[in-house]
């Protein structure tokens, strides 16, 4: 797993503007914490990567003063810190925010499989176990790490709900930053991928009941895993 950045990351231009300038698209505000928030969520952001106004903004094709206020609203969510005289830096997740996160990850997934099932969501889901087992066999394992959020995703699109899918994009965005505490990620997400595709099993075949048993141990199992590594 990536190690936490340091200052003026040399890299950071790169990674900004290979995906982040597509994502913004000339919006304001919003769609850069967007923007900013998917590269956080995809591990192109890392904990400790400070994040210069003049090479950000710069990078993404938009004004400082659009910047300063897609950074405002990410320390309000929790994704950046703001320290004075120093910038605008990704955040490291403490124990407790771990806690927390698992807590509403629960409600959200839970309350998804509980729910009415929107069919494309299923697919979805079928998707990224396909798109994990692809970067599994490449060696990937940033990459399977990428599919598993995308997998937990399609799993709250199951309600068909826009608020729980803003929800969800948020707290996978906090949830990788907490995933920099794991030394190695390969023992850390690989057992997740075939739990991913016994779960989306379940699913297609209405078994809500099986999916919501194993999703709960599923759970249980990382959100002890990352607070060990935490300790």
């Amino acid at each position: 797993m990536h190690s936490p950045a340091p200052d003026g990351d040399a890299r950071l231009p790169e990674r900004l503007s290979s995906a982040g300038r597509a994502l913004v698209a000339g919006g304001g505000a919003d769609r850069v914490a967007e923007a900013l928030r998917d590269l956080v969520a995809d591990g192109a952001l890392v904990p400790g990567t400070r994040l210069p106004e003049d090479a950000t903004s710069a990078s993404l094709g938009v004004s400082r003063n659009t910047l300063r206020e897609a950074f405002r609203l990410l320390v309000r969510e929790g994704l950046l810190r703001h320290e004075l005289h120093r910038g605008v830096f990704v955040r490291s997740l403490t124990a407790a925010d771990v806690v927390d996160v698992y807590r509403f990850r629960r409600v959200l997934e839970f309350a998804a499989i509980d729910g009415p099932h929107e069919p494309s969501a299923l697919q979805r889901a079928r998707e990224a176990v396909e798109e994990g087992r692809t970067s599994r066999r490449a060696g990937d394992w940033e990459g399977v790490g990428t599919a598993n959020n995308h997998f937990h995703s399609a799993v709250v699109a199951l309600a068909g709900s826009p608020r729980m899918d803003d929800s969800m994009r948020h707290l996978l965005a906090e949830l990788r930053l907490a995933f920099v505490v794991v030394t190695d990620p390969r023992p850390f997400h690989e057992p997740y991928l075939e739990d991913n595709g016994r779960i989306a099993d379940h699913l297609e075949a209405g078994e809500r009941g099986r999916a919501g048993r194993l999703l709960a141990a599923y759970l249980d199992r990382a959100e002890g895993q990352l607070l060990a590594a935490h300790r």
